[in-house]
């Protein structure tokens, strides 16, 4: 059975901005994308670390940007060298709030790196590629909910899950 790339397509976007922008109701509940959790959060929240070895907020949405423009330079040059995945996790602690807003416009940017990307791409015969497509949504997803899970020890507010 063969999908037509426009059918791929289409569905991926609509997974896309729900993930990112704004719930459709194909998997999250109404106010829980990425970027509408990502409003409630202060700076001085997003870097709290969520326990004794775990990262900051900061530290999640930087990781999640950085995962979106790996995979932009991945189709772009599918041999590129290996990334440091480590180093976010490392770097990244307190941030103050010019740095929160940088970002999360950051984040934005490297979205639409990736949605400009994947709107041109006419041709999904490459299971590779495919992979990469749905990972952007399924790796976010992880973090959104890593992100929305913090907020419940952060906030102490059951209603965020």
């Amino acid at each position: 059975m063969t999908i037509q790339a426009e059918h791929f397509q289409r569905a991926l976007d609509y997974l896309l901005e729900e993930t990112f922008n704004s719930v459709y109701g194909i998997y999250l509940d109404k106010g829980t994308s990425l970027f509408e959790t990502l409003a409630g959060i202060t700076a001085e929240e997003a870097s709290i670390p969520v326990g004794g070895q775990c990262a900051t907020l900061a530290a999640q949405v930087k990781h999640i940007a950085f995962y979106l423009d790996v995979i932009v330079d991945a189709f772009h040059n599918p041999n590129n060298p290996p990334a440091d995945w480590e180093a976010i996790w490392r770097n990244t602690g307190a941030v103050s709030p010019d740095e929160w807003e940088a970002i999360k416009a950051a984040l934005r940017e490297s979205l639409n790196q990736v949605k400009t990307l994947l709107k041109n791409k006419n041709d999904w015969t490459n299971d590779r590629e495919i992979g990469r497509a749905m990972g952007v949504v399924v790796h976010t997803a992880y973090h959104l909910g890593e992100i929305r899970q913090a907020l419940c020890i952060l906030k102490d507010d059951r209603a965020v899950s």
